[in-house]
C-alpha cells in the first residue's frame, strides 16, 4: 500500500448489518483505523476518541470504519457498549488486514505473538490512499488525523 496509489477494492462484514464495499464510498473521505482487539483499554480509548470527534470528521465529509480480527458479535457488543455512531468491520480472515500490511509480530507478556499493529489509514474521494500512520499512539492521535483531513480538505 503506497501513498498517492489507489486502494484495491475489498470487502467486509461490518456492524449493523453492513456489507462494506470499498467502492461504495467514492466521493468521500475515508478514515479506516486497524486495531488489535475489542474491549481492550488502548483500542476503547481509541474508538472513544473517534467516537467524540465524530461530528468534525462528519462536517469534512469522511466516514470512519474501524477493522480488527474480531467477530461480529464481539464488534456489536463493543459498538453499543461505547455507543460508537461509526461501523467495526471484521476481517477475520485477515484480507484488509494484509492489503495495508499491518499485521505484525508483537511482544505480548514476554511472547511473540502475530497481531494487528495499530494503524490509521486515510483514503481520498478519488480512491488513493493519502495518509498512512503506523505504530500509533492512542493519546494525540485522532486531533492528528483530524487535522490532517481539514489541510486535505483546504487544498
Amino acid at each position: 500500500m503506497e501513498i498517492n496509489k489507489k486502494v484495491p477494492s475489498f470487502k467486509l462484514p461490518g456492524t449493523s448489518g453492513l456489507q462494506f464495499n470499498l467502492s461504495d464510498y467514492k466521493g468521500q473521505y475515508l478514515v479506516i483505523y486497524f486495531y488489535p482487539k475489542d474491549a481492550t483499554p488502548g483500542c476503547t480509548t481509541q474508538g472513544v476518541d473517534f467516537r467524540d470527534a465524530f461530528k468534525k470528521f462528519q462536517a469534512l465529509g469522511a466516514q470512519i470504519f474501524g477493522i480488527s480480527r474480531d467477530t461480529l458479535k464481539s464488534h456489536e457488543s463493543f459498538k453499543a457498549k461505547f455507543t460508537f455512531p461509526f461501523e467495526l468491520l471484521s476481517d477475520e480472515e485477515e484480507k484488509a488486514c494484509e492489503l495495508f500490511g499491518v499485521i505484525k509480530m508483537k511482544n505480548m507478556y514476554g511472547k511473540q505473538v502475530r497481531g494487528i499493529e495499530r494503524s490509521t489509514f486515510i483514503i481520498d474521494p478519488n480512491g488513493k490512499l493519502i495518509q498512512a500512520w503506523r505504530g500509533v499512539k492512542v493519546e494525540g492521535h485522532i486531533k492528528e488525523v483530524l487535522q490532517f483531513i481539514k489541510q486535505h480538505n483546504s487544498i
